[in-house]
């Protein structure tokens, strides 16, 4: 979780390091706070990967969308989830079909609260021995084991796994590189998991991402994960990206992030998210929040996530507030930016219903300006998973 000092506190809370810091600084990573860690936000890189990727975030973004990109999310939370009747037990907790869900295959789904918020988004993990593999949100993951712990059966075991380290690459290249080291990781499905030794390394490898494009996810053990990063931007294709560049290509994805689009007081039908809502799920709804989900499919929830599209070149950040055309104010963005694919500024926020349609003119206030902006489609850019 984020780690901050209390107001009446001088002293500053120390980050977390990633197994990988000395690395990355190597690398010529320029370091930033990012969810109670010193994560690396763009590179300088020299030699080979100098010429590969000349730098900055709008250079690292493009390498990912042509070739492929290497992230460290080793700040993720990873747990292990044990005991008979699991995925039961954990379908319980979430909107999800986790009860069918096969062996070597995953689901993104959430924790739910009464309310209908979402507590956190992850993805759940079938393993061969039917034990549950989660990967969360590094800002929840502590909020997440204890609400798993609270409400799951005794027997069912939270098994925080914080020996290993976790590492994405991503990128229309990500197939070929990691066919090289192993072609039955290479071959998976969308969504597909498999246990495999890459150079003797025991690696957990998902075929998923948080880019839009191709991707393969990587847990490894803390000891080995700087020989496995250093095999992996030995390939010509591969550079390492940074957080700047990973959340450009998620927002141009339309992708959510936790504490920006989805928080505790939004449902997953105000986010745009009911297609995680098992079909099974929703015969009986018996999940926490589930009667108020219903509710708002039947008769539309008062605000929906949109994409968004400002006219000129000016990005509007979170929080600007949306303006109706009639001038009443309509709702606020939650992430925004620049969107170097498009050479141009993306957004998405929450808008009332009425207002959701594709098309619809509103305008941001940006800096004391009035911008004028359109709803659009959400992706911004169309995704590129292997199908």
């Amino acid at each position: 979780m984020a780690q901050n000092a209390l107001p009446d506190d001088p002293t500053p809370v120390p980050l977390n390091t990633l197994p990988l810091d000395d690395w990355h600084r190597r690398h010529g990573a320029r370091m930033v706070p990012f969810a109670g860690y010193s994560m690396p936000v763009q590179y300088d890189l020299s030699g080979d990967l100098a010429d590969r990727c000349r730098g900055g975030v709008m250079a690292e973004h493009l390498h990912t969308r042509r070739a492929a990109g290497l992230f460290d999310v080793s700040h993720m939370g990873q747990a292990f989830l044990t005991g008979t009747g699991v995925a039961d037990a954990l379908e319980r907790l979430v909107p999800a079909d986790i009860a069918g869900l096969k062996p070597g295959r995953q689901r993104y789904t959430m924790l739910t609260n009464e309310a209908g918020g979402i507590i956190d988004d992850l993805l759940v993990t079938k393993l061969a021995d039917n034990r549950l593999f989660l990967v969360v949100n590094a800002s929840r993951k502590e909020v997440d084991f204890r609400h798993l712990a609270a409400n799951l059966p005794e027997d069912i075991q939270v098994e925080p796994q914080e020996d290993r380290a976790l590492l994405a690459l991503q990128g229309p290249a990500a197939a070929a590189v990691v066919g090289r080291l192993s072609p039955e990781a290479a071959m998976l499905p969308f969504l597909g998991f498999t246990t495999v030794r890459i150079f003797d390394i025991l690696c957990h490898v998902s075929r998923l991402g948080y880019t839009g494009e191709d991707g393969f996810e990587i847990s490894v053990p803390v000891g080995d994960v700087e020989e496995l990063a250093d095999t992996l931007v030995a390939h010509p294709e591969v550079v390492p990206i940074g957080l700047g560049a990973r959340d450009s290509l998620r927002l141009e994805a339309g992708l959510c992030l936790y504490g920006n689009d989805l928080d505790e007081l939004t449902s997953p039908i105000e986010a745009g998210l009911t297609w995680t809502i098992g079909k099974r799920r929703k015969l009986s709804w018996d999940f926490p929040g589930g009667s108020l989900m219903r509710d708002q499919l039947d008769h539309g929830a008062t605000r929906i996530r949109v994409g968004i599209r400002p006219d000129g070149r000016a990005p509007a950040r979170a929080q600007t507030t949306i303006v109706a055309a009639d001038g009443t104010e309509a709702g606020t963005v939650t992430s925004g930016g620049f969107g170097p694919s498009l050479n141009a500024p993306i957004a998405m926020g929450y808008v009332r219903r009425d207002l959701a349609a594709d098309g619809t003119k509103l305008s941001l206030i940006v800096r004391g300006k009035t911008i004028p902006a359109t709803v659009v489609p959400l992706p911004f850019v169309p995704h590129r998973y292997v199908r």
